[in-house]
């Protein structure tokens, strides 16, 4: 029963982790740092965040405490210089690498031990179910800017507006079946959610 949650888990980061990466993919390399105001984030911003938080997460995740002394976390909302693609991918991939490798480990009996974040006790289960609320959280913030600034040529990452109607008859064409909902979409159905 655990093993299927922390399968079921590992499938939904990488599909979030997919929407956010099909989301920078079509974002302008001039727009990766666009904020609308001041007190908002740019998708550069965000991932670095992301990164940020992952590591200080993910690092010895089972014996350390998730909030890390080293962690900077208000330098991740802050470029000292101009961003690239270049350094906005390599530390979307450094964060996510970091935690499927603490993720793929772990083990059923894992799951119940306490960990803790800023000396506040959690379950492994807990801890999980924290992050898997506040990275999609943040992957919803990158796709939005990203329809901002792409305008007309945004293309969707879910059932496109107007295709509900038949996107639901095409499933309901299909035999039920029993599969996690990030299947088809990690298949390459993008229009899986």
């Amino acid at each position: 029963m655990h093993l299927d949650y922390l399968n079921s888990v590992k499938k939904q980061f990488e599909y979030y982790k997919m929407l956010g990466e099909k989301a920078i993919q079509q974002t302008p390399d001039d727009q990766l740092c666009w904020q609308f105001n001041e007190e908002s984030n740019s998708i550069a911003t965000i991932v670095k965040h992301l990164h940020g938080n992952m590591l200080s997460r993910w690092t010895d995740f089972l014996t350390t405490d998730g909030e890390k002394e080293s962690r900077n976390r208000d330098g991740e909302f802050e470029w000292e210089s101009g961003c690239s693609r270049q350094e906005i991918m390599q530390l979307w991939d450094e964060g996510w690498a970091c935690l499927f490798n603490a993720l793929d480990p772990l083990t059923e009996a894992d799951l119940t031990r306490t960990i803790w974040i800023r000396n506040m006790g959690h379950t492994v289960m807990e801890a999980i179910n924290r992050q898997l609320a506040h990275y999609p959280y943040h992957v919803g913030q990158i796709i939005f800017i990203g329809k901002m600034v792409c305008d007309h040529n945004w293309v969707s990452l879910s059932i496109p507006r107007g295709n509900s109607k038949q996107y639901n008859t095409q499933k309901f064409a299909q035999p039920k079946r029993t599969e996690h909902f990030t299947d088809e979409f990690l298949k390459g159905d993008q229009s899986a959610s």
